[in-house]
């Protein structure tokens, strides 16, 4: 197989990052605005996942529409995840925290032992793809259970969260740009993208009096999706101009 993961680039981290905000937001549509609690929206949000995975895991080469769907989906699986362990279970943000880094730490050692490798530069067999997407659902699931517990149970608030998560991200810029280790800087980056993209969507949705802009789930899970939409159009159409190596 080609490989199957994206080029990362600017483009690849806006797109991340809109999809871990409609994760947050269209969570809380589908569970709290339509109504449809939180077992019926994991029931349906996982069903669409799988078979996007299915979907996904069928190509042989990257394919931008459904990779970025299945990064969607992913992420609001991955919201419900932790919020069904918070609010339905009531696990502490900081036992959640904790259970999903030893996890995902689990899945990067088994992924090495197995591989030999991390980089997602080398995804071009299926069991590698499937190590990814494990450690892809993981990685949301601790950003947001991190970012839950640094803006609600430490009380950043959702401004200061996205001043704290964007500027560690811009952090991981820096290293990149002198030289550290590509690999452990990718994934710390996608870890913390979660949280940030989830504390900017809560500070566009929620209402004011809870520290928010008052936009809506609706509208900002609608203006993100556009967004995403526009963004995966025109990368797919450069890349079908030059050629599926780019």
């Amino acid at each position: 197989m080609q490989n199957k993961v994206p080029e990362i680039t600017a483009a690849f981290w806006t797109i991340k990052i809109l999809s871990t905000t409609v994760g947050e937001t269209g969570a809380d549509y589908l569970a709290v605005h339509v109504g449809l609690g939180t077992t019926i929206t994991i029931a349906i949000t996982l069903s669409l996942l799988l078979a996007s995975l299915i979907a996904q895991l069928r190509k042989r080469a990257y394919v931008p529409w459904i990779y970025w769907l299945t990064v969607v989906l992913v992420s609001i699986v991955g919201t419900q995840l932790t919020d069904v362990l918070t609010d339905g279970l009531g696990v502490s943000l900081y036992t959640s925290t904790a259970v999903f880094t030893v996890l995902l730490c689990g899945v990067f050692a088994i992924w090495y032992w197995r591989e030999r490798t991390l980089s997602i530069h080398t995804i071009v067999t299926h069991r590698r793809e499937l190590f990814y997407w494990t450690a892809i659902l993981v990685t949301f699931a601790l950003g947001t259970a991190a970012g839950d517990l640094a803006t609600e149970a430490i009380g950043l608030g959702f401004r200061l969260g996205v001043v704290v998560f964007g500027l560690s991200l811009l952090l991981m810029g820096f290293a990149a740009y002198l030289g550290a280790q590509p690999v452990p800087v990718f994934w710390l980056a996608y870890i913390l993208t979660r949280p940030f993209g989830a504390s900017l969507g809560d500070l566009l949705s929620q209402a004011r009096d809870y520290g928010g802009l008052g936009m809506g789930t609706v509208t900002t899970s609608a203006l993100f999706l556009v967004v995403i939409v526009a963004l995966v159009g025109i990368h797919a159409s450069v890349r079908a101009r030059r050629g599926p190596a780019v």
